[in-house]
């Protein structure tokens, strides 16, 4: 049995809310040619994942009125919605967390839209930016 080496952090994806995947959509998969990754709907939200290099761009449409996306487009509008880092060891990186005071919207991991183990950060305690850590 062989032991796995640490990947280190890296991007997983950048969520970007949008109002219509049809509107967007077209953008970064025929003028970027990002390629399409099928992707699972998860929090309330259509997603089309689409891979960029070694990350993806994971464009999110709400598909109710009080999911987390539609609360964010009707308050700030389109826009970047949050970065996920992949990191080695969830458990490990969200208990460092906690022992540096970040406040935690996912107090214990839950599983995302790919099927990994996920948690999101507050965006209050990391700059203004809502930061979702994901296992490999």
């Amino acid at each position: 049995m062989t032991e796995s080496r640490p990947r280190g952090t890296s991007i997983a994806h950048i969520g970007i809310a949008v109002r219509a995947l049809d509107e967007l959509l077209p953008f970064y998969r025929d003028v970027l040619g990002l390629p399409d990754v099928p992707l699972d709907d998860a929090d309330g939200a259509s997603i089309a994942g689409l891979a960029a290099g070694e990350s993806l761009v994971e464009l999110l449409e709400a598909k109710t009125d009080d999911s987390p996306i539609a609360r964010f487009v009707n308050k700030r509008g389109p826009g970047i919605h949050h970065i996920c880092f992949a990191v080695d060891d969830l458990d490990a990186t969200l208990e460092k967390c906690r022992t540096v005071g970040i406040r935690l919207i996912d107090e214990t991991p839950r599983i995302g839209a790919e099927g990994k183990r996920i948690a999101f950060l507050h965006p209050s305690a990391t700059g203004g930016v809502l930061i979702e850590l994901s296992e490999y």
